[in-house]
Formats: C-alpha cells, structure tokens, sequence
C-alpha cells in the first residue's frame, strides 16, 4: 500500500527529474559563437566581442556573465551622446525568439575587468553566460587581433 506522503514525495521526484532536461534544452537553443578579445589585451581591463544567438521558442535575457581568467565580467554598452562616446552597464540584455546580438567594439559587449594572467595571442578564455531563468550557457573567446 502507497501512503499519501509517499506518494507524493514519488510525484515531486518524477517531476523535477522530468523539467531538469526541459530546461537543459532550452538552454542549448542559446548559443554563444564566434567570442573573441582584442590582442593585445591589457590584463587589468579587456573588451570581449561575439554573437548570442537564441533559437528558442520564447525570449530569453541574459543577467550574467563570468569566467575564470577575470575577476569581473559584466555586459556594458558604448553608445555616442552629443559626439561624446559613453559607456554603461547592461543588467538585463533581452534576446528574442529565433533572433541574435552582437558583441562588438562601440556597442554591446563584454567589459572583462581584473584578468588573472596576462593573455597571450590564440589563447582560449572560457565564459559562461547566466540567462534569467537560471541556465547557463558556455562559450569561448578568443584572443586575437581584430
């Protein structure tokens, strides 16, 4: 005989195990390509560039993002106000369904801050981007000349 509490406890088991690869693929409709950080790269400061593409169903945001060859990695956006460039932090970087953003010098991109090594020329720096449903993605840059 099943008693309830047990019962109950199977269900919540079944059920997280069944959302856990819903989510898994969510997260691999989002792709993180063709990352790459201008060479020479200061150590203390660095811009990261690349492509987001999201081929699922549903907008997705991109909150995050870290990697351990830097202290800090946040999304910052370089825009011209009144012949004046400036640039700001991005919290929230929405993608839509089936559409992309690009990472690039004076736009959108990646403002790596505090490197922990200095960075050589072909050298591959793992990053890993935090969505607002709490998936990841990982990707690379690499570091060359532009």
């Amino acid at each position: 005989m099943i008693t309830k509490p047990f019962a109950c406890v199977l269900l919540m088991s079944v059920a997280s195990v069944m959302a856990a690869p819903a989510q898994a693929a969510e997260a691999a409709c989002v792709r993180f390509s063709d990352g790459w950080i201008r060479f020479p790269a200061m150590a203390h400061m660095a811009g990261g560039f690349g492509r987001i593409d999201n081929a699922c169903k549903a907008e997705v945001a991109v909150t995050s993002v870290r990697s351990e060859a830097f202290a800090d990695v946040s999304l910052h956006e370089t825009t011209l106000v009144d012949g004046v460039s400036r640039m700001r932090e991005v919290e929230r970087l929405p993608v839509a369904a089936g559409q992309h953003a690009e990472l690039k010098p004076g736009g959108l991109h990646l403002m790596l801050m505090d490197g922990k090594a200095a960075l050589q020329e072909g050298q591959r720096v793992p990053v890993v981007l935090g969505l607002s449903d709490g998936t990841e993605v990982r990707g690379e840059l690499v570091v060359r000349k532009p």
